[in-house]
């Protein structure tokens, strides 16, 4: 099963690759929309790309309540960790 350091790592190279955040702006704890200056269409954006990465889906209502790159992190573990559970 894939750990939250690996998707946080995962999270952090999409934001810097396809939005272009330096890397330092990038920490837990950092605000998606105010410190990174995503928008509605950056977070689709990033919703596909965590897709193609967990090869589960996310629905946007799912990110609903994110506001952190911490808040992204979890949202991904449990929907793989809710996956991995279903498949036991």
């Amino acid at each position: 099963m894939i750990t939250k350091e690996e998707i946080f790592k995962k999270i952090a190279d999409v934001l810097h690759e396809t939005f272009e955040i330096p890397r330092e702006k990038i920490t837990p704890e950092a605000r998606l929309f105010e410190e990174l200056d995503l928008d509605s269409i950056d977070a689709l954006d990033l919703i596909v790309k965590l897709q193609n990465y967990t090869k589960r889906q996310i629905t946007p209502e799912t990110f609903k309540q994110v506001r952190t790159v911490d808040d992204v992190v979890a949202a991904v573990y449990d929907i793989v960790a809710a996956d991995a559970e279903s498949a036991t």
